[in-house]
């Protein structure tokens, strides 16, 4: 009988007593079943049982049903008796019937299985640690391998309500030493800017005033004008690292005080005051001169390293390597499809207080320094296309778009962040751990000077007592793409970090995305540019759920956590805003079938959410739990707006568009707050690529003030403002902006979801009353029924303008590794 398995398993696999390999052909055995798998498995084994092979890489894995959470690192010369003695403390979320063990010796081109040991559910689930020796049993018939093997293993689970660690919905309580078992541990005295989009507007202003911090008011920052100055400013290094970097965008454009100057141009100018200037630049293999020089993804990589050729700035294009303890083919995957999603800037600055001394400065999050990301809250789609978009067009949405066609352009929204104090010498950590994978020692800033030139590490940010912040790094990365992480598997367990063969993981995203959601008193406002994961929880028939492999916890802890409150009475809201559709064709495979797996995912959550509240009969929807939104906007025509010389395709998504004067507003955004007291800011989204910690490798912080904290009453710190300030964004204006101030609350869930449902009708409506106000949060257009079914909106399959179905369409020939 399955079990709910919810909090963390502590799972040490210690050895196994004897192994027998070599080539057993044993499927015409009596009682064999499955006789044509075995053979081949057992074909495949005889092939590589070559005495240099066999035994030489055998390593166990952890399996909560079919679900892979942990696996050891390879061993060598122990063929027949193994020892691994690895402990994994595992994250858990899973109803599940057993605990899995499984011993495989790896080889060239994949790995051979040597059989699976089962402890059922029930006998961890309450109760001491459970330490046994545990029999080996074959895939596919469940009897004894040759020689009788077990292996010894131990398990103990602690239930999430009973982690000390992480106390459940209790929120931060000081003293908090931020999320356990990381890289990087929680910094104290830090001071943190945050940014909504790339600009604001000169005189741009939260209407009405979000008053924070005993009557200060929130001002909304500039980021790409903040990172201008930060690069103009430095006087030692600069150190950028990006998924993409264009050198032709220019970061500042309505401010004569700045220099017109493009990021390339401007770089090049501090190379040539003697400043290091070094760039790691994502190499998408695809952009090749005889493939496309942009690549599929348009990242300019080949341009940007060009430009800067016989300059003194230092760019490396690096390819997303795999680590040692992959296979061929595996390694193949690694380089083809997976990318340095990084996004970061890491430059010297000011310091704080009188020394002459330099400090480090650090900006992440979600926005890259390239083409198309430069926006305001307004996110206009044609008014800007002879001004600061004219040179700056982007849209990947339609074939063959251009500023001679016009618009609509696609407007970005994005969030991202400025980090001081000594969580930015963190970053800077993270930048220093990649040159070195990729590069090298040569040309960093060297250690032995920082004492002369810099002020202490710990030295604090800010003196305001009142606005400070306490801020910790985490990341999604390996071994192929970082240095310094240590070997040995004891060692890399205290820094947080997880085996996986031959190679080490930093998965500390999704483990703090974890621990926000299990401490969640009141409400979570999450903007991703993706959502999906949690495939072991999707309950279908037309796939095979366990070959997904979109394992994250991240939306299944969110139903988890709605449930709990369900079952004890007690209110909780989560408000999530994504794209329409992610960026690309819309009808294309891809788009469609991340489509698919974001809907399964909404679709795991909300039964989970139904069946609770049918369980404690509760008078309630689904959406007044948990919303999904996406944002857009329509565009009334303006007197000397820009007249574009050429047309759409008549008949097309472009054409359709252009004639409406609609399009999304493109959410690229990484960002979660919880209870308006903590905050994740980062590159990685809500999927297996940017959570996994060896597919994309991400950057992320964790943050709070610790004077703005639930315990000591509503928050009312810079969090809170920043979460108004996103609000006005999108909803503008409204009559009592207070409800807003409890988000959790049944009435501000169920208002946002009414204000959203307008807007939704506004826009989709095939003509614009251009007298009627029109923001910019949508419902996402979707049906959620009492038990928790989706479908359509009434007579809307395709997002308008196009022929792409909302719901998206399961590819029958893109791998999931791909699109998950």
């Amino acid at each position: 009988m399955p079990q709910l398995l919810h909090g963390t398993l502590k799972v040490t696999i210690f050895e196994v007593d004897r192994l027998h390999t070599g080539c057993h052909f044993d499927f015409c055995q009596k009682g064999t079943t499955h006789k044509g798998k075995r053979f081949l498995a057992q074909v495949k084994g005889c092939l590589l049982c070559r005495p240099e092979i066999v035994g030489t890489r055998l390593y166990a894995t952890v399996d909560l049903d079919k679900a892979r959470v942990g696996r050891t690192r390879m061993i060598g010369n122990q063929p027949s008796h193994p020892k691994w003695n690895e402990t994994f403390e595992i994250y858990c979320a899973h109803k599940i019937s057993n605990i899995v063990f499984t011993v495989k010796d790896g080889n060239p081109i994949g790995a051979t299985l040597i059989g699976r040991a089962y402890i059922p559910v029930e006998q961890v689930i309450r109760g001491p640690i459970v330490k046994r020796w545990v029999e080996i049993l074959d895939e596919e018939d469940h009897r004894p391998v040759p020689g009788h093997s077990k292996i010894c293993v131990s398990v103990q689970f602690y239930d999430v309500t009973e982690d000390t660690t992480c106390p459940w919905s209790r929120g931060i309580r000081m003293p908090f030493m931020g999320v356990p078992r990381t890289f990087f541990n929680q910094r104290e005295g830090c001071n943190v800017t945050l940014y909504q989009d790339a600009h604001t507007l000169r005189g741009a202003r939260v209407d009405p005033w979000v008053p924070i911090s005993e009557g200060i008011d929130y001002i909304p920052a500039r980021c790409w004008e903040d990172i201008y100055i930060a690069i103009r400013d430095a006087k030692h290094f600069i150190y950028i690292a990006g998924w993409s970097v264009y050198t032709e965008i220019t970061l500042v454009r309505d401010n004569e005080e700045y220099s017109n100057i493009t990021l390339g141009e401007l770089l090049k100018k501090k190379a040539d005051e003697d400043v290091k200037v070094l760039l790691l630049v994502w190499d998408d293999i695809t952009s090749v001169p005889d493939f496309k020089k942009d690549g599929l993804m348009a990242t300019h990589d080949q341009e940007t390293a060009a430009y800067f050729k016989n300059t003194r700035v230092h760019c490396v294009l690096c390819p997303r390597n795999p680590d040692d303890g992959r296979s061929i083919i595996q390694g193949l995957q690694i380089s083809t499809m997976f990318t340095h999603h990084q996004k970061s800037v890491v430059v010297d600055g000011h310091v704080v207080g009188s020394s002459q001394k330099r400090s480090v400065i650090s900006f992440i999050g979600g926005i890259d320094l390239c083409d198309g990301r430069y926006d305001t809250q307004e996110h206009p789609l044609f008014s800007t296309l002879n001004t600061v978009h004219h040179d700056d067009f982007h849209q990947p949405n339609f074939p063959g778009a251009s500023i001679k066609k016009g618009g609509p352009r696609e407007p970005w929204h994005d969030i991202h962040c400025k980090l001081e104090g000594s969580v930015a010498w963190d970053v800077l950590s993270n930048f220093q751990q990649r040159w070195e994978k990729q590069v090298g020692n040569q040309l960093l800033f060297p250690s032995s000077m920082l004492d002369e030139y810099f002020v202490p590490q710990s030295t604090v940010a800010t003196t305001d007592e009142n606005e400070t912040w306490n801020v910790q790094l985490f990341r999604s990365i390996d071994g192929g793409a970082a240095s310094g992480f240590p070997r040995n598997p004891e060692e890399a367990a205290e820094l947080g970090l997880v085996s996986g063969k031959d190679n080490i993981i930093d998965r500390s995203i999704q483990d703090a995305y974890i621990n926000a959601i299990r401490r969640a008193k009141n409400f979570i406002y999450i903007e991703n540019q993706y959502f999906l994961g949690s495939s072991y929880g999707w309950q279908a028939s037309d796939i095979k759920v366990e070959d997904i492999g979109a394992l994250h916890l991240i939306p299944k802890e969110l139903s988890l956590k709605i449930v709990s409150k369900i079952e004890a009475g007690e209110r909780f809201s989560v408000y999530v805003v994504i794209p329409m559709w992610p960026e690309g064709i819309p009808e294309s495979a891809s788009v469609q079938a991340i489509l698919d797996w974001q809907r399964r995912t909404m679709e795991m959550m909300y039964a989970d959410i139904a069946e609770a509240i049918e369980r404690n009969g509760v008078e309630a929807n689904p959406r007044d739990y948990l919303t999904f939104f996406c944002l857009g906007n329509r565009e009334g025509k303006k007197d000397k707006e820009y007249t574009p010389t050429e047309a759409p395709e008549p008949d097309s998504d472009y054409s359709r568009a252009q004639k409406s004067r609609r399009f999304m507003i493109y959410v690229h955004a990484k960002m979660m707050i919880v209870d308006d007291e903590y905050m994740i800011i980062g590159s990685a989204n809500i999927n297996q690529r940017s959570m996994d910690g060896a597919r994309d490798t991400e950057i992320a912080m964790g943050a709070f003030q610790p004077r703005h904290i639930d315990y000591y009453g509503p928050p009312r710190g810079q969090i809170y403002g920043f979460r108004r300030a996103l609000w006005y964004e999108h909803l503008g204006n409204v009559d009592d902006t207070n409800i807003f101030d409890y988000p959790a609350r049944v009435d501000c869930i169920r208002l946002v979801n009414h204000l959203a449902e307008t807007n939704w009708d506004i826009y989709s409506k095939e003509t614009l009353d251009e007298y009627i106000t029109f923001h910019h949060l949508m419902r996402y257009p979707i049906e959620v029924t009492d038990n928790g079914a989706i479908t359509t909106l009434p007579g809307l399959e395709y997002f308008p303008d196009t022929k792409a179905r909302i719901l998206g369409s399961k590819s029958d020939y893109l791998p999931p590794i791909l699109t998950t």
